[in-house]
């Protein structure tokens, strides 16, 4: 029989894209196509700049290349058409594009009693995990559509924990992007690396897979 132990956390605070949904290809063919449009270069590497930063700031970064000057009333039209084909490819989203892995590990976290949120920089946060079959899971989402700032600025995280009620030393956030760590432990919070930012060295832990947060999320809360 196992029996309840106190928790060290309270709270976990989940990125989306490349945490609980991957999503990678889509936001990279709905770019692609836009910058094959305007006959701007794009490829992996500038794809790697845009992780945990805005759709306007990850624009601005693709632009970078054009030898053209844009308006602001273009970069809005070219803002809106990326959103609506990267929209288009989330609409073939289903239950079945989140791994069993991930399902058992929030199912664990809610039922030692701890509360998660999504704390990300889309403003499409709802739709991927409506569409994913996720939505009842989190207690909380803060997404591209409450914040001012994005990543690295902690404010994402910082209205999770709030709408959490919880304090960000009370909260591990879990990200794969390196401006997402930053975010985390500028605000407080115990970062998590997985994915893409596996290998920061700011992150107070590092894993390879989403398994291992029993161990560091729940440590002793059940013992045999």
């Amino acid at each position: 029989m196992k029996k309840n132990i106190t928790a060290k956390y309270k709270g976990v605070i989940f990125d989306l894209d490349g945490v609980i949904v991957h999503t990678d290809k889509m936001h990279y063919a709905a770019w692609k196509s836009l910058a094959d449009r305007l006959e701007i270069p794009f490829d992996e590497e500038v794809n790697n700049r845009l992780r945990g930063v805005s759709r306007t700031e990850s624009l601005e970064i693709i632009l970078e290349r054009s030898a053209q000057v844009y308006s602001d009333a273009q970069k809005l039209r070219f803002s809106e058409e990326k959103n609506e084909s990267y929209l288009r490819y989330l609409d073939g989203l289903s239950p079945h594009d989140v791994s069993p892995e991930v399902i058992d590990t929030l199912r664990l976290l809610k039922g030692a009693g701890l509360k998660i949120a999504i704390g990300s920089s889309s403003k499409n946060a709802k739709t991927i995990l409506k569409n994913v079959g996720l939505t009842d899971f989190f207690d909380a989402v803060s997404d591209g559509t409450n914040i001012e700032k994005t990543k690295p600025d902690p404010e994402v995280f910082l209205k999770a924990a709030a709408m959490l009620r919880l304090a960000p030393s009370e909260c591990a956030v879990v990200e794969d992007a390196i401006t997402g760590i930053e975010a985390a432990v500028r605000g407080g919070f115990t970062a998590i690396a997985i994915g893409n930012a596996a290998s920061s060295n700011k992150a107070e832990f590092n894993i390879t897979s989403i398994s291992e947060l029993q161990k560091i999320i729940l440590g002793d809360i059940y013992a045999e």
